[in-house]
């Protein structure tokens, strides 16, 4: 931690918040209202929000690269690792090869010796393949293995992969035919504005009187839909069913990839977990 004088002080960066002492190297409970305008306290406090832009952008690309389970060059990971911010998003999230064969834990990335991840024996070991991929959980076929595994290594993922909740199409010869699922239908909102707001605050598009999640899956640009209501924001509404498109036309049920699936039945549940909920009294 560094010192900046700032008048008859000086100030500095103690995580991620500005820090004050006097002349005697006490530190102060706070900065004092005084030194708000001087040019040192600015710099610093517009560092902090520079900072929080940058860790929210590294948070955002991780999770877009596992989403669409995209192919990520080592040389791009070995170059970001020594910054705190990528590093703290990328350590300990579950890697493989393009092999399929190489999977483990990200523990590094280095220029010389590719990365280092610590493998379903408990051995840390480097590889250096071209590119490793950050596979969506619905797609690890050995997923409950790996969740014992991070909670015997005390692993804490930045980006929810291996807790993320994930959801499987069970086989339906009907799903030729349907291109919807009423399961997280008929949440009832008191109005349209709280559903709307949760839709939102949880990192999904609203257009149209839906909520829209995209993903990227295989190579193909699948959205997830569900409608919410396009009416005044003050008046109550249910949420709709779920349903997915490419390009603009529905798919039938059969033709929804595995992760375009689960983030979509995700986000289903999710917004109809908001819903209200009748007590007895309420419902009297």
């Amino acid at each position: 931690m560094g010192w900046i004088p700032a008048g008859d002080y000086e100030v500095a960066l103690d995580d991620g918040k500005v820090v004050c002492r006097n002349a005697k190297g006490r530190q102060l409970k706070s900065v004092p209202s005084k030194l708000s305008e001087d040019p040192a306290v600015i710099g610093l406090r517009q560092l902090v929000e520079w900072l929080e832009r940058h860790d929210r952008a590294c948070l955002a690309a991780v999770e877009a690269w596992m989403i669409g389970s995209v192919p990520v060059l080592v040389s791009v990971l070995s170059r970001v690792w020594p910054d705190p911010s990528w590093q703290a998003v990328l350590r300990d999230l579950v890697v493989t090869a393009e092999d399929g064969d190489t999977v483990g834990f990200l523990r590094g990335a280095d220029p010389e010796r590719g990365v280092g991840i610590v493998d379903l024996d408990g051995d840390t070991v480097y590889v250096d393949p071209e590119t490793v991929r950050i596979p969506h959980p619905v797609l690890l076929g050995d997923l409950d293995d790996l969740r014992e595994f991070a909670v015997e290594l005390g692993v804490e993922q930045r980006v929810g992969q291996l807790y993320r909740e994930v959801w499987h199409r069970a086989a339906d010869p009907e799903d030729g035919k349907r291109t919807s699922v009423e399961e997280f239908s008929g949440g009832r909102y008191d109005q349209l504005r709280f559903l709307i707001g949760r839709a939102t605050q949880l990192g999904y598009q609203v257009r149209g009187g839906q909520a829209v999640c995209a993903v990227l899956d295989g190579g193909r640009e699948i959205e997830a839909r569900m409608w919410l209501g396009d009416y005044d924001g003050y008046e109550s509404t249910e949420t709709g069913a779920v349903s997915w498109t490419e390009r603009g036309q529905a798919l039938t049920l059969d033709r929804v990839p595995p992760v375009a699936w689960s983030e979509g039945m995700r986000m289903g549940a999710a917004l109809y977990a908001g819903r209200t909920i009748e007590t007895t009294e309420t419902a009297a």
